[in-house]
Formats: structure tokens, C-alpha cells, sequence
């Protein structure tokens, strides 16, 4: 099922993944045009939720996935198909891929997000702990964004998704760079003197000892561990 709700434009995105899923032999799709929360709460699409193999969420706004379905019956499933089902997948891209995680950037430009209180946080659809993720990560020069994210929450590891780049996490933990790009992994664990919470709103921001790692194609990391692999055969043995 791909679930195009985040998305302004919803029938032509619907299109282009029929076509996108289609060109790789996967016919069996079904496409969701869920476009306010009462319709989230609708039998038919609880029932198809229960029986597909996977989700797949489109981009577009982020505010309106964690808004139209938090909460829900539909929510719960994924939640729970996602933790007791071995094969079910739930994926997705640019605002799809922002709300996978617990904490989720809603809004941030990029230019001011040194600032404090430039960039707004909310809660995700939790579908992995512990991390905050951001998209379009080098053309868009969202760097400080993930880093002011991170440092106002340490116990969240942020993942920066570059363009044609995608990591595929299982578990919970381990995580795989898929795609031709880059990966930043923003680490606040060990951050040691940080003034984010000392200056007023609209003042820069300052941290010390932020952790970066940046993974391509081939490289893993253990998100419970903080750990980066250098090759994906070792998540195997983690």
C-alpha cells in the first residue's frame, strides 16, 4: 500500500509510484489517498492495512502524517505488524522518511537553523527509537538543522539522508546506507559543553564534541551501539 496523505498533490504521486513499482515487476499495489483523519478511521482501509505485505509513505509535509494518523487504529496495526511480523516493511521518502522516528523535524530553514528556535520539533510516527531524521540533506544544507535537533535532544542519533540515498534499518538497530550518495550519522551523546539552553530564542547556538560519521553504499551502523561498520556483511554477527 503507498499512503500519499503527506503529499499536496496526491493522485500524481499515486501515478508515479505505480509506474516507479511497476517498472521493477511489483504490480500488486494499492494506493491511499487518505486526505483528512476521518477518513484514517474508515473500515476499508484498517482492513487493507491488516493484509498488505508492506507501506510505503510519500513525501510532501510531515505535520500531516503524524497529525492524520497518530492515534489511530491504523497506527496501532503498523506499529504492531512492524514489531511481530519479520517481513513487513514499512518505508518512506523525504517527508515519509522524516516521520519514521520518535522525534521529527516539522519545519527549519536552513539558512537561520544556528539560530535557537529555528528549528521546530514534534513527535514522530515512532515507527525507530531514538533517532531524528532529516532529508535532502546536502542539497538543501540541512546540517545545523539535524545538529540543533540532536543537541536538544542527546539521546537521539540523527540520520541526514542525501539525494538517491536511503538506509534500510532492521530491528530497530541496524542500519544500512543503500543509493549513490552520502549518509550523515549525528552523534550528541558525548557532547560536552552546549549553551542551547542559556541563550535566548533567535540567538546562535554553540556545541562541543558532536559526534559525525558519514556513510556510503557498503557501510552500516548499530544505532543502539553507536557504532559504525565499515562493511554491511558485519551487522551478521551484531
Amino acid at each position: 500500500e503507498v499512503i500519499t496523505t503527506a503529499s499536496s498533490i496526491p493522485e500524481e504521486v499515486g501515478e508515479n509510484y505505480l509506474s516507479a513499482f511497476g517498472k521493477i515487476g511489483c504490480t500488486n499495489i494499492g494506493i491511499m489517498h487518505i486526505k483528512k483523519r476521518e477518513e484514517a478511521l474508515l473500515p476499508e482501509y484498517v482492513v487493507r492495512i491488516k493484509q498488505c505485505d508492506g507501506v510505503m509513505f510519500s513525501g510532501g509535509d510531515q505535520l500531516r502524517l503524524s497529525s492524520i494518523f497518530g492515534g489511530t487504529e491504523i497506527y496501532q496495526i503498523l506499529h504492531d505488524r512492524l514489531q511481530d511480523e519479520e517481513g513487513f516493511v514499512i518505508a518512506g521518502t523525504s517527508a515519509g522518511a522524516m516521520a519514521m522516528s520518535n522525534t521529527m523535524i516539522y519545519m527549519g530553514k536552513s539558512d537561520l537553523a544556528h539560530l535557537k528556535g529555528e528549528v521546530k520539533i514534534t513527535t514522530g510516527l515512532a515507527f525507530i527509537g531514538n533517532v531524528i531524521i532529516d532529508s535532502h540533506f546536502d542539497k538543501r544544507g540541512r546540517f545545523n538543522r539535524l545538529a540543533q535537533a540532536v543537541a536538544s535532544n542527546p539521546q537521539c542519533i540523527g540520520i541526514g539522508l542525501g539525494e538517491d540515498t536511503g538506509v534500510i534499518i532492521t530491528r530497530g538497530n541496524a542500519l544500512e546506507v543503500v543509493g549513490s550518495g552520502a549518509v550523515v550519522i549525528v552523534d550528541g551523546r558525548d557532547i560536552l559543553h552546549s549553551n542551547i539552553t542559556d541563550v535566548s530564542i533567535g540567538e546562535p547556538i554553540a556545541v562541543e564534541n558532536l559526534r559525525v560519521n558519514i556513510l556510503v553504499r557498503g557501510n552500516g551502523y548499530l544505532l543502539k551501539e553507536r557504532k559504525f561498520l565499515a562493511q554491511v556483511a558485519e551487522l551478521a554477527n551484531s
